[in-house]
């Protein structure tokens, strides 16, 4: 009996010091990794899509984003709300402007009445190529991109499928004999974040 009362409180002791261990590696990664918020103001997203016969590009900005760094300043993850209903066209005027931002905040494309809001999740960071889940009408895909550091801020470029997330609007994947009315199922958009002090 005091053989065994021996063994099982060298187990328990054991036991609490591999749990202390654990506990204490866990607090010490976590202490390493220091999150940081997005500044909107300074932050800018641009967006480009293509046709047939040309293309479109604009503007769209942040409604929220963070970012947790490694002690270095590496990234590490993050997440950041996109304000669609904020989303501009650069190369248009007047009512030819009006309709076509009228369309893509229509449901052929954003829907952004009913869903005014896309989400990307950094998931994993290998040296500089990101990967993430980009969330858009309540569709979510994983996308990868190649990033850069800049000072206190990241550049890139996210490629996105635009019929994955429901948009299949004159796709020539979707729909035949479009000739010149095609649209490209490819959207790009490049980044520059920059973040808090």
């Amino acid at each position: 009996m005091k053989i065994f009362t021996i063994i099982l409180s060298t187990l328990f002791a054991f036991q609490a010091f591999s749990s202390g261990t654990e506990m204490k590696k866990e607090m010490k990664a976590k202490s390493a990794v220091s999150k940081k918020s997005v500044d909107i103001g300074k932050s800018g997203f641009s967006w480009l899509g293509t046709k047939m016969t040309g293309k479109h590009e604009g503007q769209i900005k942040l409604r929220s984003g963070w970012v947790n760094l490694s002690k270095n300043g590496k990234l590490q993850s993050g997440s950041f709300v996109v304000d669609i209903s904020s989303i501009t066209v650069g190369d248009l005027s007047g009512e030819w402007k009006d309709k076509f931002l009228g369309h893509i905040k229509a449901p052929d494309f954003f829907d952004v009445k009913q869903f005014p809001t896309a989400k990307l999740e950094i998931s994993k960071v290998k040296g500089n190529m990101v990967f993430a889940n980009l969330t858009i009408k309540n569709n979510t895909h994983p996308v990868k991109f190649k990033m850069t550091k800049k000072g206190k801020g990241f550049s890139g470029t996210l490629k996105f499928d635009r019929t994955k997330f429901g948009m299949t609007y004159k796709s020539g994947n979707f729909f035949k004999d479009l000739g010149d009315k095609l649209i490209h199922d490819e959207v790009k958009v490049d980044f520059n974040v920059f973040l808090k002090s």
